[in-house]
């Protein structure tokens, strides 16, 4: 049986309607002469053509989309001017499928690399991130062998595709793409090391982040030389998307984070005093300006809150009335005086009611928080919940604990936090016996859904319980 095609289409829906080519040009704006010159096959059809066509006749757009990619791909001659707008609307229209057909034919020849791959990055721009992902793959399957930065640069735009809730899927990803950083234009490696730090910084890999943050501090330094010691290079250096400075802070940031979390308090106090003081930076810009003052403000934080762990609690009058000034930094700091709290067993009711609204508000936000991709938002909400649940159940407050539990439990699950649920797990059996029949009836359906998780991803169900 014969295909049809879009010059056939149209001549039967002309037919059916009784319709003239004068007519339906009227219809669909496209000139008479136009149509005409489509329908005896001795013209193509532009994408924009194809649009008007498709609306005039009654149908939904992107209807001839199949028909379109077999009439490129038939001609004697590949015409990229027609196939690029054709990924464009797909991308818009979100036909997935039509842009794979479209490259598994287009890919056979490998010359087509670098257009597809500019076509990804506009379309990454555009926020066109699943489109575009099927090109970064396409070309990366292409160029596999080649070792090239436009190799590299494909697997880290698939790295920044393939971030979600799931923490395990994070963790899948980023293992994926550290192997390719090190083929990366340096600066374009200054980012990826951020962006790798941050995700192992969600999955709480300390180890992992004191790694990446001393690697991005070495090679943040070798540019902030090459620029300022030796300015006739800067002029012919890509730009960085900060300030070379921040990169190197930013590394202080993370490594006092991790020497924190393993309770190196003091280690982690020597590096907050590397993000307090600037008088080395010679970037000038407004930008830089601002990232100093943010800096300053984490490093005023931290020293309060590794004294507090350290057990001075005469700091937390002036803790707290530091992060009451500052939204970002609200939960992040009551996760550490909760953890204070539970440690030294002190009572913290009074701070806890101060911010309940800034809690209740937390978990609704999106977006980034200052440097921290978001990744973190929800991971910070899970631990933190949990944190809270512990105090309180340490106080005797068993309902309000066990209710802190469920929620931490439920949102454990969201992220696939396996460190957070074992803790929810462990924390509801202790205390099962002050829980209410309804307490352990949502507690069994967030622990069926845990394991049909688990039982999906691996092929059998883990216990809990």
């Amino acid at each position: 049986m014969m295909q049809t095609t879009i010059r056939a289409e149209l001549e039967d829906y002309l037919r059916r309607n009784g319709s003239t080519i004068n007519q339906f040009a009227d219809t669909s704006g496209v000139n008479s002469g136009t149509i005409s010159s489509i329908i005896s096959g001795n013209r193509p059809i532009s994408m924009l053509q194809l649009d008007r066509i498709t609306e005039a006749m009654g149908l939904a757009e992107g209807s001839f989309f199949d028909l379109y990619v077999e009439e490129c791909f038939n001609q004697n001659t590949l015409n990229w001017r027609r196939l690029r707008p054709l990924i464009y609307r797909c991308a818009e229209l979100d036909k997935l499928d039509c842009i794979k057909r479209v490259l598994d034919m287009l890919m056979e020849n490998l010359s087509y690399s670098p257009v597809l791959f500019d076509t990804a990055e506009e379309l990454f721009k555009l926020g066109k991130r699943a489109a575009a992902g099927l090109l970064y793959e396409s070309v990366a399957e292409g160029e596999k062998y080649q070792h090239s930065e436009r190799l590299a640069l494909c697997q880290y735009r698939l790295f920044n595709i393939a971030l979600c809730d799931d923490q395990d899927a994070n963790l899948r990803a980023a293992v994926q793409f550290e192997g390719y950083v090190g083929r990366l234009d340096e600066v374009d490696q200054l980012d990826a090391l951020k962006d790798l730090a941050n995700i192992y910084y969600a999955l709480r890999r300390w180890d992992k982040v004191e790694i990446l943050a001393k690697e991005m501090e070495s090679k943040a330094k070798i540019q902030y030389k090459i620029r300022y010691e030796q300015p006739k290079r800067k002029e012919s250096l890509k730009e960085p998307s900060i300030p070379v400075f921040a990169y190197i802070s930013y590394s202080h940031v993370l490594c006092s984070a991790a020497y924190g979390e393993r309770k190196e308090y003091d280690k982690a106090l020597q590096y907050v005093s590397l993000y307090s003081e600037f008088s080395w930076v010679k970037e000038e810009s407004q930008e830089a300006m601002q990232l100093k003052s943010r800096f300053k403000g984490w490093a005023e934080a931290n020293t309060y809150l590794y004294r507090l762990m350290k057990g001075d609690v005469k700091v937390l009058p002036e803790y707290v009335s530091y992060i009451s000034q500052r939204k970002d930094e609200i939960l992040p700091a009551l996760f550490k005086i909760l953890q204070a709290a539970n440690y030294y067993q002190f009572n913290v009711d009074d701070i806890l009611t101060r911010f309940e609204q800034e809690i209740i508000e937390y978990r609704d936000e999106q977006g980034k928080v200052g440097t921290y991709n978001s990744q973190l938002i929800e991971d910070r909400y899970t631990h933190f919940t949990a944190e809270l649940s512990y105090y309180y159940l340490n106080k005797g407050e068993y309902d309000v604990g066990i209710k802190y539990i469920l929620g931490s439990l439920e949102s454990s699950a969201t992220i696939n936090s396996e460190a957070c649920i074992i803790r929810c797990v462990g924390l509801f059996e202790q205390f099962r016996h002050s829980a209410s029949l309804e307490q352990q009836r949502k507690y069994q359906i967030l622990i069926s859904e845990v394991q049909k998780r688990n039982e999906k991803k691996n092929g059998y169900i883990v216990g809990y319980v």
